[in-house]
């Protein structure tokens, strides 16, 4: 079956929003198309409408006389950027809770679980592919499009910020928030979700100021 232009162009957007995130392409790298194009198998159509993406949600900048480059980690702003991210994650949260199809509520808890046993496992690859899975579900299942769209950046320097400094984390409880969260969406409970929101941006928050502590 032949793969349209547009899922192209989703698949090499998650391509490269996953090596942003995981380190694969670090903080002030410099964009080289032709790498990405062999690394992803994707065509440059689809490598350049995702960097144009990424450039709008401030993941990769633009330099005078050095092209695209991955854009540095800001440990003075993120405290700022969770608390906006908090925001809208209670928003999102509960939306999802009252308006997400039973398929989503049940590949919810199928993210989870899948984080869960990824972080008993110590398997961190596997780990931050069900959080982003888990993601994906939750931004679906809401249908609110302006906020999916303004929380996607701070969830990606987010994950991108827990990964350089993972050695700091709990993995086990981040999988244990994270499936609180699930719970409370699939469950139909939007007060429930906003809590769980709240309390999974209390542990990003905390582990993010001992990073800069």
């Amino acid at each position: 079956m032949t793969t349209t232009p547009g899922r192209q162009a989703d698949q090499a957007y998650d391509a490269l929003e996953s090596m942003i995130a995981t380190l694969r392409l670090h903080p002030g790298a410099p964009i080289v198309e032709a790498e990405l194009i062999a690394q992803t198998g994707l065509g440059r159509t689809p490598i350049r409408e995702a960097l144009m993406r990424l450039c709008s949600a401030g993941l990769i900048v633009q330099q005078a006389r050095r092209g695209l480059r991955v854009s540095d980690i800001r440990l003075d702003q993120h405290l700022d950027l969770i608390e906006a991210r908090r925001a809208l994650e209670r928003l999102i949260a509960a939306t999802a809770a009252r308006r997400a199809t039973p398929p989503q509520r049940q590949a919810l808890l199928a993210c989870a679980d899948a984080m869960c046993r990824s972080a008993q496992a110590g398997d961190l690859a596997a780990y931050m592919n069900a959080d982003q899975g888990l993601d994906r579900v939750i931004h679906a299942g809401c249908r609110n499009p302006a906020a999916v769209a303004a929380v996607i950046p701070m969830a990606i320097q987010c994950r991108r910020f827990w990964y350089a400094y993972q050695h700091q984390g709990d993995l086990q409880q981040g999988a244990r928030l994270h499936q609180a969260l699930a719970q409370a969406i699939a469950q139909s409970s939007a007060e429930a979700a906003q809590q769980a929101a709240e309390a999974l941006m209390d542990y990003l928050r905390g582990f993010a100021q001992a990073v800069i502590d």
